[in-house]
């Protein structure tokens, strides 16, 4: 089917945001700009007084971990982690994996977000699931930590989820190998995985270099950082890596990260309430490393917002840099969109052009915030917020349409959310 976006200002690769048409054939759109004769839409979306960006793209986030929000905050992580989450995460069933993912997916297409990198587990086949009914991409992990007696099972468990869903849902979802940091994963462990993951050409996605107490204690134990021993794994030889996080980083770990062409996730908002520390983006993206964003879980965040993840972005390294033209509007939002498409390995997504997949989020303009309208992108950035989404469209398809959901039972997802929650944790 056809669709045209009518009269609609589009944030264009260049920056720009024109007042003009979006045209889309099925899943891709195949032209911007004035709309031709032959062109006949099945579906008109008015565009009037919306602004229309590339769908929000999470690159770091832990779905089910949407039961444990409120749950366990102003804690520091390896204590948030040991005494409060892993101990319930480890009574996690299927049936919570499920809702805690449809809970996030919910608030993902609510707030814009068309795509998302996901690592958790046990049953990720049932955040597949949810990703499906969704209707949105999802590029999923299983979390594998290789200290756990069952680490080697957790290997084969994301070699099936890599066979099972890898394409699945019209090529929505993609499968890579979730090794869960360096202080959770020994040498010989990781080895192992990058030959499970080299084996199936599939990429991988593990926490790096969050915090100093992961530095200082890889420096106690190998005598070296962990950006230099994991590379010595041979786990950065395959396809790709997508690093979280990437805070404490020195020369060395840069040049590793360019020598493999790591892409970097940055999580501003969970550094900052977990006192992670300030990831050095404005390096990272002058070095020409790939550098998205991710709003990591909703424990540590505690939303899946990624207009504020761009807001974060852009403010705290003017402050922390002491530089107000660190990261502007413009780049902060494209680490939210086009870099985190690339980011998670996604081909054609994350830009509003011809020949790109039709992943669009509309904004409504219709409110206080968005006059005057000098700069419609500062606008977005620095003053809007969520509540402003209006209309999503994933792969071409209308899944929230004027705040209506098309695919999901808001009621239904509540209400199961909180009962698994309440269960978990009471």
């Amino acid at each position: 089917m056809k669709t045209l976006i009518k009269n609609v200002y589009t944030v264009l690769p260049d920056g720009s945001t024109p007042l003009t048409n979006i045209m889309i054939d099925q899943d891709k759109i195949t032209a911007i700009g004035d709309v031709p004769a032959d062109f006949h839409a099945g579906k008109i979306v008015d565009g009037t007084n919306r602004l229309a960006i590339p769908g929000f793209v999470n690159a770091h986030t832990h779905t089910s971990m949407t039961l444990l929000r409120s749950y366990a905050d102003d804690m520091a992580l390896m204590d948030w982690l040991n005494n409060k989450i892993w101990p319930t995460e480890a009574k996690m069933t299927e049936d919570d994996i499920y809702w805690g993912a449809m809970l996030a997916v919910l608030e993902m297409v609510q707030s814009g977000t068309t795509a998302f990198a996901d690592m958790y587990g046990p049953y990720m086949d049932r955040v597949a699931e949810a990703t499906a009914d969704a209707g949105i991409r999802g590029v999923l992990s299983r979390g594998i930590i290789g200290v756990a007696p069952d680490g080697e099972q957790k290997i084969h468990e994301n070699v099936d989820l890599f066979k099972d869903f890898n394409g699945a849902a019209d090529g929505r979802i993609t499968v890579m190998f979730g090794p869960h940091a360096p202080y959770t994963c020994p040498p010989d462990f990781l080895k192992k995985v990058a030959k499970a993951a080299q084996s199936l050409d599939a990429e991988i996605h593990i926490h790096m270099h969050e915090t100093r107490n992961e530095i200082e204690d890889s420096l106690k134990q190998y005598g070296k950082r962990p950006f230099e021993w994991v590379a010595e794994t041979g786990l950065f030889d395959g396809k790709g890596t997508l690093a979280a996080h990437c805070v404490h980083l020195d020369d060395s770990d840069i040049a590793i990260m360019k020598k493999y062409h790591i892409r970097a996730a940055h999580n501003p908002g969970s550094n900052m309430k977990l006192a992670s520390g300030v990831a050095p983006v404005s390096r990272l993206l002058q070095e020409g490393i790939v550098t998205a964003l991710g709003t990591d879980g909703t424990s540590s965040n505690n939303n899946l917002d990624m207009l504020e993840e761009v807001n974060l972005a852009a403010m705290l390294h003017k402050v922390n840099e002491y530089d107000p033209l660190a990261i502007p509007a413009f780049k902060a939002l494209q680490m939210g969109t086009e870099y985190g498409a690339q980011a998670v390995g996604l081909k054609n997504v994350g830009k509003l052009e011809a020949g790109c997949k039709a992943d669009i989020t509309l904004f409504d303009m219709n409110s206080a915030a968005w006059f005057p309208r000098h700069n419609l992108i500062s606008l977005l950035v620095y003053s809007a917020n969520a509540g402003s989404v209006d209309t999503v469209l994933c792969d071409g398809k209308v899944i929230m349409e004027k705040k209506e959901l098309k695919t999901l039972d808001a009621e239904r997802i509540l209400f199961e959310a909180e009962r698994c929650a309440m269960r978990l944790t009471k």
